[in-house]
C-alpha cells in the first residue's frame, strides 16, 4: 500500500506527460505535509483534539519520510507546551520537496514509473517522470469516484485521499465538471470528518489567495 505522500506525488504526476500538474509550489508543500500528518495520525503516532496535535507515540515506522516528519515534530513538542494544528502542518511542510524526492525514488523503485533527463530549448535542465504501471494511480481515482459519488460510509484512509485531492484541487481529474457540481455537498461533508484535513484544506486555500493577491498588486 502506498503511503499518503506517495499517492500524491502519483496524482499530482500528468501521465501522459510525465510532468507534475500546475500548483503553486507552496499549496504543493501545505498538501504533501498534510499528507505525512495524516499517515501519521492512522498509524496513531500523533493525534489532535480541536486546537492542537499531540505527538502519542514516538516509535519509528520505518519509513523514512514519516519517521523524518516524526522526530521533528517530536522535537517541537519537547520544546513548547503546545503545538497547534496550523503550525505542525507549516512545520511539517517545510520539508515538503525533499519528501517528494525520496516518495520519487520509492515509486521508480517500485516500477511504477521510471526517471528521465534532459534538456529543454537546450538551457534549462528538464525532469520528467513517465508512468510505466498506471495501476496504483487508476485505483486511487476509481476509490474517490466511489466515495464521492456514493452516499456508502468511508473509511478514515478516503476521508484523508478526499481532503488530500480537494486541497489541491485535483478533483477535477478525478470527476467530470457535471460530477463534480453534484458531488461538492458531499466533499465538503467528507472534509468535515477529519481535523488535520480541516486545516490542510484551510491553509492551501488562504495561501493560494496570498499567491492571487501578490499577482494583481506586482
Amino acid at each position: 500500500m502506498l503511503s499518503f505522500p506517495e499517492e500524491i506525488v502519483l496524482l499530482l504526476l500528468d501521465e501522459t506527460k510525465g510532468e507534475f500538474v500546475s500548483l503553486p509550489e507552496s499549496v504543493f508543500a501545505i498538501v504533501m505535509g498534510g499528507a505525512a500528518l495524516m499517515d501519521l495520525a492512522l498509524h496513531n503516532r500523533v493525534d489532535t483534539d480541536l486546537e492542537k496535535l499531540m505527538v502519542v507515540d514516538r516509535k519509528p515506522l520505518g519509513d523514512d519520510i514519516l519517521d523524518d516528519v516524526l522526530s521533528g515534530l517530536a522535537g517541537i513538542c519537547d520544546k513548547r507546551s503546545e503545538l497547534s494544528i496550523p503550525d505542525a502542518l507549516y512545520e511539517t511542510a517545510l520539508g515538503a520537496e525533499e519528501y517528494r524526492a525520496r516518495a520519487l525514488k520509492r515509486l521508480a523503485a517500485r516500477g511504477v514509473l521510471r526517471e528521465e533527463n534532459g534538456r529543454h530549448l537546450w538551457v534549462f535542465r528538464t525532469r520528467r517522470y513517465p508512468i510505466i504501471d498506471d495501476r496504483e494511480q487508476q485505483e486511487v481515482r476509481a476509490r474517490m469516484r466511489q466515495i464521492v459519488l456514493s452516499d456508502e460510509i468511508p473509511d478514515p484512509r478516503d476521508v484523508v485521499l478526499v481532503c488530500l485531492i480537494d486541497a489541491c484541487a485535483l478533483m477535477g481529474f478525478v470527476l467530470s465538471d457535471k460530477e463534480l457540481d453534484a458531488a461538492t455537498p458531499r466533499i465538503e461533508q467528507l472534509r468535515k470528518m477529519d481535523l488535520i484535513g480541516q486545516a490542510v484544506t484551510r491553509a492551501a486555500s488562504e495561501t493560494e489567495a496570498i499567491i492571487k493577491f501578490a499577482a494583481t498588486t506586482m
